[in-house]
């Protein structure tokens, strides 16, 4: 296996610090690698915002349903997916004007634009992940971020053409993490050829046979569960961060599409 097969195979999720600062030079070296993350016709559909300010990591702290490591997480990037630089970029080349002179329609971003944009905040904030990783520096992704998005607005100005994609934790383990990488599921769930196929459920028993237990097998959990499944169902898909993930979710949608 070569070097960078391994550092991903051997990457986890880092929740625990060094407290020692960054260095200019890592933090350039990373960001020099992100800024050359694959993008959708060249137009880097993203911005970057470094959170340095410790009153703001202490508001996300809360904020992203109250995880204390993002407050002292050396350095944390806010990734967004970005289609207001090129609004204004288009309105400072007059680009609705001449498309009328030119009796082409003018339209604002819809959802496929946000989607397109989404992808290129996401490949560039996994591409700031591995370049970490390589110079010995963890991470660790914080989906919340979606959550509170009047919050979220508010605190980093963000205009209407932005969606807050993932905040990224950046720092050195500050102690080996224990164990080998959480496990995965099975290749055979996950890749398909040529088409979707859906499992039976004596297929889908075996999903969680790398965690060392199968799927729907009876186990009694403290949020009153009887198997992984009904664990993970209560604990992630009907918990409260992620209502309001939804209902953050369509407000940012409701921002980006409202009327002119």
């Amino acid at each position: 296996m070569n070097p960078t097969l391994d550092l991903i195979h051997k990457r986890r999720s880092i929740r625990l610090y060094d407290p020692t600062p960054l260095s200019e030079q890592e933090k350039d070296a990373i960001l020099s690698a992100t800024l050359r993350a694959p993008t959708a016709g060249a137009m880097m559909l993203y911005t970057i915002i470094e959170v340095e300010d410790q009153a703001l990591k202490d508001r996300l702290a809360e904020t992203c349903d109250h995880q204390p490591f993002i407050a002292s997480a050396p350095w944390l990037l806010l990734f967004l997916a970005d289609y207001q630089r090129w609004m204004d970029l288009y309105a400072a080349a007059g680009c609705e004007s001449r498309a009328a002179e030119l009796g082409v329609p003018t339209r604002k971003p819809g959802e496929g634009d946000l989607f397109l944009a989404f992808m290129d905040a996401m490949i560039a904030a996994h591409t700031a992940v591995i370049a970490a990783e390589s110079l010995g520096i963890g991470s660790c992704y914080i989906g919340d971020i979606i959550e509170q998005w009047e919050t979220h607005q508010a605190l980093f100005n963000l205009p209407r053409y932005t969606f807050p994609a993932a905040l990224l934790c950046f720092g050195r383990p500050a102690k080996e993490p224990p164990g080998p990488p959480v496990p995965r599921f099975e290749r055979r769930f996950i890749v398909h050829k040529n088409a979707y196929r859906r499992f039976t459920p004596q297929e889908l028993d075996e999903l969680h046979l790398p965690f060392g237990i199968r799927s729907l097998a009876y186990k009694e959990y403290p949020n009153g569960a009887q198997n992984i499944v009904q664990a993970n169902y209560l604990r992630k898909f009907t918990a409260d961060f992620s209502i309001e993930m939804t209902r953050s979710a369509k407000e940012i949608l409701k921002n980006w599409l409202q009327e002119a």
